[in-house]
């Protein structure tokens, strides 16, 4: 699943020159929704995890307000991408305990906190109904000098492309659905060999069609 998602990206990347790829839409069209997004700086933490030991783990905690006029449906796909070119999903490694801890740091500041694999899906209209959630990855390659941040699900607009170098059996381009999502950039600081003290510095942030 990661490689195929690596030599799809290098074959996208690879053929920008020749390929014109949507951009997402600037104003708001009928029944086109984009949840308002709130993101919290990743950080990493080091669990306890019974049986393995302790092990780091990155996070951040995405908040979603609905200002739409009608309540919808989120189904976030996150995945965390270095420029080492390893992708991992949010969620993949990771266990209850990593949560629990992440509940007890921030009970203040987020006290109705919810687990990216066990919240409602909806996110009903209006302030009173923002939504604090988790977002947790296992540690990524020590080596990398940036990482991206590809959340997708915050909007319901999506578009079809034919791939540029795909064919399927009628010789016909293949079709891509791509979705708007959010890409958010950081910079590492820090010795690799010292992990502990890695920082991440925001550098950019953008909506994309992924």
């Amino acid at each position: 699943m990661k490689n195929n998602a690596i030599i799809l990206f290098s074959i996208l990347a690879t053929a920008c020159t020749a390929f014109s790829y949507p951009e997402p839409s600037l104003a708001a069209r009928p029944g086109i929704w984009t949840l308002k997004t709130e993101i919290l700086q990743p950080q990493q933490i080091v669990v306890n995890i019974p049986g393995k030991g302790n092990q780091r783990f990155w996070y951040t905690i995405l908040t979603v307000t609905n200002t739409a006029d009608q309540d919808v449906r989120f189904f976030p796909k996150c995945q965390l991408m270095t420029d080492t070119f390893q992708i991992t999903l949010a969620g993949e490694g990771t266990t209850s305990f990593v949560f629990d801890q992440l509940k007890k740091r921030y009970q203040g500041q987020y006290p109705f906190l919810e687990s990216l694999d066990r919240f409602d899906r909806r996110v009903l209209e209006g302030s009173d109904n923002t939504r604090d959630i988790a977002i947790i990855w296992p540690d990524f390659d020590p080596q990398a000098k940036n990482i991206k941040l590809f959340i997708a699900g915050l909007s319901n607009e999506i578009v079809r492309i034919q791939h540029p170098t795909k064919k399927d059996e009628t010789d016909k381009p293949e079709e891509i659905l791509l979705q708007k999502t959010l890409e958010i950039d950081y910079s590492i600081g820090g010795d690799p060999a010292r992990r502990a003290e890695a920082l991440l510095t925001y550098t950019s942030k953008q909506w994309i069609m992924r």
